[in-house]
């Protein structure tokens, strides 16, 4: 058997998710479901984030021995012809050790989430965008972000059903940036860590809409944080605007063989 990484876009909107479910159609199951046509019906393949129902990628990795021998242009090739028409692209694929495991072998996760301020309904990039009709106070949203960074008990931050033994992370970056779009104000949450907890940066970036909305000042954030009490959260943002942009690992395995 061979393993090969392979690095994924999609359009989460018409998924429950990442992760293969019963009754529902997930990203991985749409995937295994074209490695069967490829004649590997009993592949499993593992994903770096179990992005939730409606959450886009731009850079989801995952791992799957295969029984053939393939080459890996040849194989992103014919996964894409048989992914057909669902939103979901391989973007490469690459030989890798069998040791490799796109999850538990990350050392970084990025996310990024996007909200549009404009009066206009979305048309274009409805579910791929949270539309508010308000501009925000990135200043605010900024100085609220800034008790976030490093180590802490994101309890407040964490659903209800999160299986991650300890709500203890540690967020390397928190940033909030606003661009002038000709469709709008584009504000720009992005995060950094080793690994999240389940519902993490929905409630946090909920949580920062309202520092940016007036509705909270920024240090009720730092009051919600040490609280730790899922009650103390702001309102989890809806999925439509958050991305999983990138997955880093001690050695890139997508990176050219003399960059090794």
């Amino acid at each position: 058997m061979q393993t090969y990484a392979l690095r994924i876009e999609y359009d989460g909107t018409p998924f429950h998710g990442w992760q293969r479910q019963e009754s529902h159609v997930s990203v991985q199951g749409a995937i295994e479901a074209a490695l069967a046509k490829l004649g590997e019906p009993d592949a499993t393949v593992q994903g770096a984030g179990r992005t939730d129902a409606g959450v886009h990628a731009t850079g989801q990795v995952a791992h799957v021995a295969l029984q053939k021998p393939w080459s890996p242009f040849r194989l992103s090739e014919a996964l894409n012809y048989h992914l057909r028409p669902a939103p979901v692209a391989i973007l490469a694929a690459v030989e890798v050790g069998e040791e490799f495991h796109a999850r538990f072998d990350a050392v970084e996760r990025r996310y990024l989430y996007r909200i549009l301020s404009r009066r206009a309904p979305l048309a274009l990039e409805r579910q791929r965008l949270w539309r508010m009709n308000y501009r925000l106070d990135t200043k605010a949203m900024r100085a609220a972000a800034a008790h976030l960074v490093g180590k802490h008990d994101f309890t407040t931050f964490r659903s209800s059903i999160c299986q991650a033994k300890s709500p203890v992370k540690t967020l390397d970056e928190v940033s909030v940036t606003e661009l002038e779009t000709e469709y709008g104000w584009e504000t720009q949450l992005r995060f950094r860590a080793r690994s999240f907890l389940h519902n993490q940066v929905r409630s946090l970036t909920g949580t920062l809409e309202r520092v940016g909305a007036g509705a909270w000042p920024p240090d009720q954030v730092a009051s919600a944080l040490a609280a730790k009490d899922r009650a103390a959260c702001g309102p989890v943002c809806p999925p439509d605007g958050l991305y999983l942009t990138d997955v880093l690992y001690p050695s890139n395995p997508f990176a050219p063989a003399s960059a090794h």
